[in-house]
């Protein structure tokens, strides 16, 4: 059975699409996936047939209205009566659900995230715009995944729908990476993701100032960084605080395996930061890294449940709770990140794909 999967990046680190991709092709389906070049077109194999939508739009939201033609035009071209349809985000959904309809094929939507609640479309027109194709084709949906509990709830709730798949975006399960005889000379702080407003970088590098011995470390990139760079500089923080770039993601492992504390400390700007699991927090549980979150829902359930860190209620208390992982070391939550490592795997969330798929298979074919 062919799975057209459709989302809007150039596939390179989207490490959640890959990982469905690959459990489709393990399980007897024939995954072939669509993204784009926005970011990019750079290199990559992958074991099932990928292409790359060229645009030629250079701004963001015409970038978005040129893709959808694009790829209702690719589906068109692609899709056959023993085609499964799997639209990844809100961005990708409108094509998605018209090939759908006009040839009497099933679609699969998986949500990683509440795309009409991003800070980024918060308050904005373009808000509007996308919360009408949402509540118009949600409700119509038969088959859908969502990528954190507090996700699936929103979506149940806002639109009266059957509660959606959770498939949440854990990595693959491994072996304890540390070397606990093996200690830092100064402690690493890690931050590992896109440099965005809203995800508390601006209130991290302040407080560098009250935590002795340790470095900051950002591996990613994006649209801050240039006013972070110029913050740090106010603040006569170079030798504290690094940025180490967009890495790939078996470089990012190298360095997260080095880190002593993991963070994410999103503020709550919106509800799909509130209700995320981010890809970071489990990424760092894998690598036995302990963590300080925000008080979020997904977030604190690690905390409670695992005592795998710390959790913030207002980012006044970064220092404090930082200081606090630090001192105790890495040593102090083994045991507690090893229990969190074997339940917050991907190994865990496959069996949902399997079994979703193969629903749509017998109610369809």
């Amino acid at each position: 059975m062919k799975v057209l999967v459709s989302v809007f990046n150039n596939l390179y680190t989207d490490q959640r699409v890959e990982k469905v991709c690959r459990t489709l092709s393990q399980n007897g389906f024939e995954p072939e996936l669509i993204g784009n070049n926005w970011g990019g077109l750079p290199e990559m194999a992958r074991p099932y047939p990928f292409s790359r939508i060229v645009l030629k739009s250079t701004v963001l939201r015409f970038a978005y209205v040129e893709f959808q033609r694009r790829l209702y035009q690719e589906l068109l071209r692609k899709a056959d009566e023993n085609t499964i349809l799997l639209s990844n985000d809100l961005d990708t959904l409108l094509p998605n659900y018209l090939i759908s309809k006009r040839l009497n094929i099933p679609l699969v939507f998986d949500s990683h995230e509440i795309f009409t609640e991003m800070p980024s479309v918060n308050g904005r027109f373009t808000q509007k715009i996308w919360r009408s194709l949402e509540s118009f084709i949600v409700p119509k949906l038969k088959f859908m995944m969502a990528a954190s509990e507090s996700y699936a709830d929103w979506f149940a709730k806002t639109y009266e729908i059957e509660r959606p798949v959770v498939v949440q975006n854990f990595p693959q399960k491994t072996e304890n990476p540390q070397n606990y005889s093996q200690a830092n000379s100064k402690k690493i702080i890690l931050y590992q993701g896109v440099i965005n407003p809203s995800r508390g970088l601006d209130k991290m590098i302040p407080a560098m100032k009250q935590i002795e011995n340790a470095e900051l470390w950002i591996a990613g990139d994006g649209p801050k960084k240039a006013e972070f760079s110029a913050l740090i500089k106010n603040l006569n923080l170079e030798s504290k605080v690094k940025f180490l770039g967009k890495l790939l993601p078996e470089h990012l492992r190298e360095i997260t395996n080095k880190a002593d504390v993991g963070l994410s400390i999103e503020e709550n700007n919106g509800l799909s930061y509130y209700f995320s699991m981010p890809n970071k927090v489990s990424d760092y549980i894998q690598a036995r890294i302990p963590v300080v979150v925000s008080d979020f829902p997904e977030m604190r359930k690690v905390i409670d449940r695992f005592q795998a860190g710390e959790k913030i209620t207002h980012h006044s208390e970064l220092a404090e709770k930082v200081t606090t992982v630090l001192e105790n070391g890495k040593h102090f939550y083994k045991d507690s990140l090893n229990r969190a490592a074997g339940i917050l795997c991907w190994e865990n969330e496959e069996p949902k794909i399997i079994e979703l798929f193969r629903k749509v298979v017998k109610e369809n074919f």
